[in-house]
């Protein structure tokens, strides 16, 4: 059984789907033809029955004493003739014991069983029972078996017993003949549907598997040549599955698509990024290392703005790399660690690290406490990067702004603000202010910061600020109160 179903799933689709068919159809019209042949059966024994009721009728007891009066002589011609009247082809008393009388009129002598023996004995006169028998030459008769009590009276015949039965039969044969045209047309009629059924089936199940073939001839394409521009056809105005099947494929190519080109950019920006600082790297340690090998030391104070530079750059680099990582994580790996926060809090821990970065800054805070959703130390950074950048902008001795309140962290600076053509491009990754090139920083930090955002539901902003310098502005779903731990 198991190797049958293995190798009916091992079966093309369309050939399943057909056979599913076949076989469905095939159990539906065996139904309806066992049903119909059974009835036919019932219908034709029905008018058997009947026609035997009709042919025992007439024999009252005078036609029995005419019987009995005829075995085991033959009947005279006219009592033949009455008794082939009423169509009994078999007539015959039968005694309790067994023991039977068959007319000369008969086509034979119906063999005698115990349910007739069972009739004489228990059933009321005149009720008789059917059953289906067989005669002498074992030809297939249908039996009707009707107890008789007869009186023993003036005139009664001498040998004639109260429990006896007439037994009136007519022969099968036409009976069983029709019902075998009907099995074997029935038998015909349902293979020519079953086999028409099957065509059907695989008919329909290649027309309705044809949208899967184009489908799967576009995944073997892009899988081929890597192009992850192919779209499939759609009919606007289907909404089967097959159409939701492939509007899903041309939504997923797009995506892939989408990130692949937002792959193939963050790399080549990334190598370009890195280029600078590993180019200045090399500069300087090769200079190091010309210096050792000529022997021609450098000057003390040359030597210790080398190493400085050297150390910068190496900082600069690793801060890149981090920034890089950070953007290459899944949003399903911040999410396994997203919870509920204190914003306040965290804003607090950003301040603290801020002051450190600028000690000749004044950082004022007006924050009021607000509940979110987000990745804790994502979240952090975050802030911070929007501090960092404030703090870097800010003139010596200037002042930084900083509220939460309702859900939304504003960071106001009094730098020299963003000109109003470059606000649209400050969240692109690597885009940096031609101002601002010669500060430290890969142009990555408020990227990180956009994304983080989102992921937590909010959104970030930068604007101009009244008076000059630039305002950001982060808002963040949340409540004023931490809600209930859930157990």
């Amino acid at each position: 059984m198991r190797k049958v179903v293995r190798r009916f799933r091992s079966l093309p689709i369309r050939s399943r789907l057909a056979l599913l068919v076949a076989a469905a159809v095939a159990f539906a019209v065996a139904a309806v033809a066992v049903t119909c042949w059974f009835i036919v059966q019932g219908k034709l024994y029905d008018q058997l029955d009947a026609d035997l009721q009709q042919g025992a009728k007439p024999q009252q007891l005078g036609e029995v004493q005419l019987l009995l009066r005829a075995c085991p002589q033959a009947p005279q011609a006219d009592q033949a003739s009455d008794l082939r009247a009423h169509n009994t082809v078999y007539l015959q008393l039968v005694e309790s014991d067994g023991k039977s009388c068959v007319s000369s009129n008969s086509e034979g002598t119906v063999e005698v069983t115990d349910a007739d023996k069972d009739v004489i004995k228990h059933a009321a006169p005149g009720q008789g029972t059917f059953r289906n028998g067989t005669d002498k030459d074992g030809n297939a008769v249908r039996v009707l078996t009707v107890p008789l009590l007869v009186s023993q009276g003036p005139g009664a015949l001498p040998g004639l017993y109260p429990d006896t039965a007439l037994l009136v039969a007519v022969p099968l044969k036409n009976t069983q003949s029709t019902l075998n045209d009907l099995a074997l047309i029935l038998l015909l009629v349902s293979g020519v549907g079953v086999i028409g059924a099957g065509a059907a089936g695989l008919a329909v199940a290649r027309a309705g598997l044809r949208p899967i073939d184009k489908l799967t001839e576009a995944v073997e394409e892009v899988a081929r040549t890597e192009d992850l521009t192919i779209r499939i056809p759609v009919d606007d105005d289907s909404e089967d599955e097959v159409a939701r099947l492939s509007r899903s494929f041309n939504s997923m190519t797009s995506s892939l698509a989408s990130s692949h080109e937002l792959q193939q950019q963050l790399i080549a920006d990334a190598g370009h990024e890195l280029r600078t600082p590993l180019t200045s790297l090399r500069t300087n340690i090769e200079l190091l290392t010309r210096s050792e090998e000529t022997g021609r030391p450098i000057p003390p104070a040359d030597r210790k703005a080398l190493l400085d530079s050297v150390k910068a750059q190496m900082t600069e680099l690793a801060a890149l790399i981090g920034d890089l990582q950070e953007l290459s994580r899944s949003a399903g790996q911040r999410g396994e660690r997203v919870q509920v926060v204190s914003l306040r809090d965290t804003v607090e821990a950003a301040l603290r690290r801020a002051r450190l970065r600028g000690p000749e800054l004044t950082i004022t805070a007006d924050l009021q406490p607000w509940w979110v959703r987000a990745e804790p130390s994502a979240l952090e950074r975050a802030i911070v990067n929007i501090l960092d950048n404030a703090v870097k902008f800010s003139p010596e001795g200037g002042t930084i702004e900083v509220r939460l309140g309702e859900g939304a962290l504003t960071v106001r600076d009094h730098g020299p603000g963003i000109p109003e053509d470059e606000l649209p491009h400050v969240f692109d990754r690597f885009w940096r202010s031609p101002s601002a090139r010669a500060l430290p920083g890969s142009g990555l930090g408020l990227s990180i910061v956009a994304r983080t955002i989102q992921q937590a539901g909010g959104e970030v902003a930068l604007a101009h600020a009244a008076g000059g310098g630039t305002v950001a502005t982060v808002r963040l779903p949340g409540a004023p109160v931490a809600p209930p731990e859930v157990p």
